[in-house]
């Protein structure tokens, strides 16, 4: 499919001087760099100019405007001078650029040759999200005193609520580290906190997450947000103290559990529930992360409670012991696919699931199974199993053609090596024509000082100083661009080195992959493929995301269990 996005080009200035990276020539270079590596016209080019605002922070117009149309998809690159034009704040930038990705928009630096389709690029882009982590580590934390103040409130933080309640706003407000917030508090929703009494009901009664999670899938139970209960999110709501009622035993069970009660003894009469503060460890952009419980702020809660002390604890207990029972030592799973391989019937994730059987090889042996047929017990899917052994073999043999001379992966690498020759060409004829621009100014300059000379103190010496000084800022402005179109051959020769390597790299593929250990060879294949499906028939394996880069794979043997 024809991609007919336009390209972005954004420029910023802190305020204007007229000479050196002023905004029209932030433009020129990167409409040259357009034209020069993307074959694109005026047309396709939209230009953002932010002139007199700094680079801390993203709140400026244009570039806000910007990236609104970049979620609405009507950009495919976005490409500015340096990457300071984007933002001098490392995180600024990072959150900036996977927004970019997420609205599958690419990303091009001109002037520091950063441009995220390369490993280069990727790398920098990595470099810059360890420096944004680093950043937000050094941050003071002071979330504990606030939690504190919140504990006495017991009122309810905002965000997402948990299932069976919603958030509803009341009278009064609460004040935390000097800041006013409205007071929230949890309100039930019936048919939702039926749902919780559920599940809570049918794992005391099967003692299995996976049991209870089979029974909500065959009932077609959904979470809250109208997806699939997995073994996760229903161990989330059964830790979740926040459904305990606020009784002696629940008091009884958080003290011997040594976390920290925000709450007098006596406030547990069993009338409401429990809130829970500073449960998770939360950071932009990444997971969130499960804190112990003795780092839990613990109160009584202003909604009311659904499950007694005593079955809540029940319940933990129970989860203990299964964890506890279900530790094995790890068997070794020498299967490549896992994360990558789909079923083309419902789209989730197939995994390997080991036999005791071993083949002629001596390996044991596994086949993918879909995740959704293994859980729903066949009744959400029955895509029929793949060996795991004869696939993974297949697809290896598939990397191996990559290096071949012939393949479309070669074909694609000297054709942007092609690209890239050309591009010097341009660069250096641009550079060619100012060259010569500026030996022809430097000889009027010669010709208007030697008229100055004769003017002496006269009206006219006035102007031919005005027109020298005019002269001379073009004579900068050439010498800027010089320098980066230089600068651009420079980076451009490394660029060409790392195409060599590639390709020497790919081409000695099927020598070395038979030599990689099974975690090298996982690593190898997630590099070089994007995702692979498992029809019943054939297997699909796509080096890119584009459909037209499909590779056919039919099976040496399909197994139909």
């Amino acid at each position: 499919m024809t991609d007919n996005r336009k390209y972005a080009i954004y420029s910023r200035k802190s305020k204007f001087t007229g000479k050196g990276e002023s905004i029209e020539n932030q433009i020129e270079i990167c409409k040259r760099a357009l034209k020069a590596q993307y074959g694109v016209d005026d047309d396709d080019i939209a230009v953002f100019e932010d002139e007199g605002f700094s680079g801390g922070n993203t709140r400026r117009p244009q570039f806000q405007e910007m990236m609104r149309r970049c979620r609405e998809g009507e950009f495919r690159l976005v490409i500015c001078y340096r990457l300071d034009r984007i933002s001098r704040n490392t995180a600024d930038f990072v959150k900036t650029y996977d927004e970019l990705k997420e609205n599958g928009v690419g990303f091009k630096s001109v002037s520091d040759n950063l441009d995220d389709t390369s490993p280069m690029g990727k790398a920098m882009m990595m470099i810059s999200s360890v420096f944004a982590q680093l950043e937000r580590d050094i941050i003071t934390e002071r979330i504990t005193d606030n939690m504190r103040e919140l504990a006495k409130s017991g009122r309810w933080l905002g965000g997402n609520p948990p299932t069976g309640y919603k958030s509803v706003k009341t009278v009064g407000s609460v004040t935390v580290d000097g800041r006013v917030h409205k007071a929230q508090m949890l309100e039930q929703i019936p048919e939702e906190i039926e749902l919780v009494r559920l599940i809570f009901d049918k794992f005391s009664e099967l003692g299995s997450l996976t049991k209870v999670e089979t029974y909500l899938l065959n009932n077609s139970y959904k979470t809250k947000t109208g997806g699939n209960f997995s073994r996760f999110s229903i161990k989330s709501i059964l830790q979740n103290p926040v459904y305990a009622k606020n009784d002696a035993d629940m008091y009884r069970y958080l003290s011997e559990q040594g976390m920290r009660i925000f709450s007098p003894e006596e406030d547990f009469d069993g009338k409401q529930g429990i809130i829970a503060y500073n449960k998770t460890d939360q950071q932009p952009g990444k997971a969130s992360k499960s804190k112990a419980p003795g780092e839990w702020i613990i109160a009584v809660g202003k909604h009311k409670g659904i499950i007694s002390g005593s079955d809540f604890a029940s319940a933990q207990y129970a989860l203990q012991r299964n964890k506890d029972k279900s530790y094995r030592k790890p068997k070794s799973n020498t299967a490549l696919l896992s994360g990558l391989l789909f079923c083309g019937d419902c789209g989730s994730f197939m995994r390997p699931k080991l036999s005791s059987r071993k083949n002629k090889k001596g390996e044991r042996v596994y086949d993918y199974l879909c995740e959704l047929k293994e859980k729903s017990r066949c009744r959400k899917c029955d895509m029929k199993r793949i060996n795991g052994n004869d696939l993974d073999e297949q697809v290896i043999d598939e990397i191996k053609k990559l290096g071949a001379d012939s393949s479309e992966l070669m074909k694609l690498l000297r054709s942007s090596r092609k690209d890239l020759t050309e591009s010097f060409t341009d660069f250096q004829s641009e550079i060619d024509k100012r060259l010569a621009l500026k030996k022809k100014t430097e000889g009027e300059c010669a010709n208007l000082v030697n008229a100055l000379t004769l003017a002496g103190e006269s009206g006219a010496a006035d102007d031919i100083i005005k027109k020298l000084n005019s002269l001379h800022e073009q004579i900068d402005r050439l010498d800027m661009e010089i320098a980066e179109y230089s600068r651009l051959i420079d980076n451009g020769k490394i660029t060409d080195e790392s195409f060599e390597s590639l390709a020497d790299m790919l081409s000695s593929l099927a020598k070395t992959v038979d030599n990689l250990n099974v975690a090298q060879k996982r690593d190898l294949i997630r590099c070089l493929v994007k995702r692979i499906e498992w029809d019943g028939e054939n297997v699909h394996m796509f080096i890119t995301e584009s459909d037209e880069d499909m590779r056919l794979i039919k099976p040496l043997r399909k197994d139909s269990k």
